[in-house]
Order: C-alpha cells, then sequence, then structure tokens
C-alpha cells in the first residue's frame, strides 16, 4: 500500500515553480521506472553514478573558467574556482561509499543491466582526464616561463608563498584528489566484483591501477623529492640522535 501510495506521488511531481526551474519531470525520469528496476539497489548506483556525471560536468564548467583566469593571471578568484573544485571532488569521493552497500550479489545482477558499458566509458570522466595537460601548458607560460622562474624557485629557491605558489598547490591538490578517486574506485571494484575478475570489457580489472597511479602534474610532484634530496646533501642523510644524553 505504502509503495504503491508513495511512487504514484513520486512518479506525478507537483510543478510549482520550484519543480519547474529545477525540471523535476525531467530529472526524476532519468532513471528506470522502478517496476522495471532488476534489484532494489538499481536506483541506487544508477543515480550515484548520474550524479557523478553532473558533478563532473560542473568541474568541466569551473575549470574551463580557471584555464582563462591563469591566462589573465588573475590568481584570486582562479583560487577561489579551484577551491569549488576541490569540494565537489571530495563530494564524488564520498559518494562512492554509498555503492559499497550493495552486496556483491546485488552488484551481479545491476551488472548484466550495463550491456557492454563501462565506467572507463564515462564522458564527464574522459573528459576530465584531457584538461590537465592544457592547464598545467598554461600555467607554465603565464606562471613560469613569463615570470622568468622555475617550479624549483617557486617551492626552494625564491620561496616567497606567493601567488605562483599557491596556485601550484591548488593544482596538486586537484592532481591529488583524482588519484584518491580513482584509487577510492579501485577499492569498490574490489569489494563488488573482486581485483581478479574481468572487467565488462573482458580485460583485467588491475587496469585501473594504473589509471590510479597517474599523476597529471609530475613536475609538482618531482620538485618535493628534488628539495628532500638536495636538503639531504646539504644536511646529512644521516644525522646524530636528539635523543642521545649530552
Amino acid at each position: 500500500m505504502f509503495r504503491e501510495k508513495y511512487i504514484k506521488e513520486l512518479n506525478n511531481p507537483q510543478m510549482l515553480d520550484y519543480g519547474v526551474y529545477l525540471q523535476c519531470d525531467k530529472l526524476l525520469s532519468c532513471q528506470k521506472p522502478l517496476s522495471e528496476l532488476s534489484t532494489h539497489d538499481e536506483l541506487q548506483f544508477q543515480l550515484v553514478h548520474q550524479i557523478e556525471e553532473l558533478w563532473m560536468k560542473q568541474i568541466i564548467f569551473t575549470l574551463i573558467d580557471v584555464m582563462e583566469k591563469i591566462e589573465l593571471s588573475q590568481s584570486i578568484p582562479l583560487l577561489s574556482q579551484m577551491r569549488r573544485v576541490h569540494m565537489v571532488q571530495r563530494l564524488m569521493i564520498q559518494q562512492l561509499d554509498l555503492l559499497e552497500t550493495m552486496s556483491p550479489k546485488e552488484y551481479q545482477q545491476i551488472r548484466l543491466q550495463l550491456g557492454n558499458g563501462s565506467g572507463q566509458e564515462s564522458p564527464g570522466f574522459v573528459t576530465l582526464l584531457k584538461m590537465p595537460k592544457d592547464i598545467w601548458q598554461l600555467f607554465e607560460k603565464h606562471y613560469l616561463h613569463d615570470r622568468k622562474q622555475t617550479v624549483q624557485d617557486i617551492y626552494d629557491k625564491q620561496f616567497s608563498h606567493c601567488d605562483a605558489y599557491a596556485v601550484a598547490e591548488a593544482l596538486i591538490e586537484f592532481d591529488e584528489l583524482m588519484q584518491k578517486f580513482r584509487w577510492n574506485h579501485m577499492f569498490l571494484i574490489r569489494r563488488s566484483i573482486g581485483i581478479n575478475s574481468n572487467s565488462l570489457k573482458g580485460r583485467p580489472v588491475e587496469i585501473l591501477q594504473n589509471g590510479a597511479r597517474q599523476q597529471f602534474f609530475p613536475e609538482l610532484w618531482d620538485v618535493r623529492s628534488q628539495m628532500s634530496d638536495i636538503w639531504g646533501q646539504e644536511y646529512g642523510k644521516v644525522r646524530d640522535s636528539i635523543s642521545k644524553k649530552k
């Protein structure tokens, strides 16, 4: 009785201004009809992935604005936009936990509904993977070459916590959160279908591990190792223990 009552109400929302503006009639019809779900958890599965696509659309839209601001060296509004990107990335990571509430059996039932599709075909994610290259080229031109400085200068030799450093740290946080998202997705796959299984494309799931290791801005990661090596040469890799009594 309750199921029929509330499903009917959900399928026929009262379209006042709020619903009209958000196009709730279209939004709520983007999922499979509830009567056709293969399992109770399929709605959650579809919603989480649809929401992820919407969040990635927001990230892409914001990163386009970020690239335009890099060209103008507008660091303060750029950093504000990157903070938004980071917040959305964290939401995407957190949402994956919802899918871990499914049993492997329920996941397999849902998996049959995907045809030959897999997350590797996500239009939002495929687009996101292409953007860091352009972002780095813009950063390199406007924050490094035009200012006649290097990554080493920003982080070490001429370190002053300048705007170039702040922007670089915003980029590496984006990079780090992308890696965390991919690793979390990797653990989700391990928990739902197993790490040694074949994907829907017939390829081992381990292929995802290579993607999870990808660094979009390796120069910003490498400078940390370079600084530590220089520091070790200058101050000594092995030092006297400070706990020894004099």
